[in-house]
């Protein structure tokens, strides 16, 4: 199977309730994916399925698990999420190894 080239940066397809495309930012440092709490309460997304401890620039926190359905480069899946309020931060949804791990592969050339 050949590997889908993707940028730092992706227009990605979440589907909800309704699908809603947004710029995701591609991060191969984080070993899941994350997404903006608001956003996934604005497309009903959830239920949560478990609690994780997870590290970040801003230390350890508890953060919820949903699983969503995600559109990448023409590639449909399902994926987890942590949730996480990410209202300050330039891209709401970071995608992360999780994700990743369906046969992509990232080219930083690509804007």
């Amino acid at each position: 199977m050949s590997k889908t080239i993707i940028g730092l940066t992706e227009e990605v397809t979440l589907h909800g309730a309704s699908k809603h495309k947004i710029r995701a930012r591609i991060d191969t440092g984080a070993t899941r994916s994350s997404m903006d709490s608001t956003l996934a309460k604005k497309l009903h997304l959830g239920p949560i399925l478990r609690q994780k401890k997870v590290r970040s620039a801003h230390g350890s926190h508890v953060r919820p698990i949903i699983e969503c359905k995600i559109t990448i480069a023409k590639k449909t899946f399902s994926t987890e999420f942590t949730l996480a309020d990410r209202s300050h931060m330039k891209y709401k949804v970071l995608i992360g190894q999780n994700a990743l791990k369906k046969d992509f592969l990232i080219d930083p050339m690509i804007e």
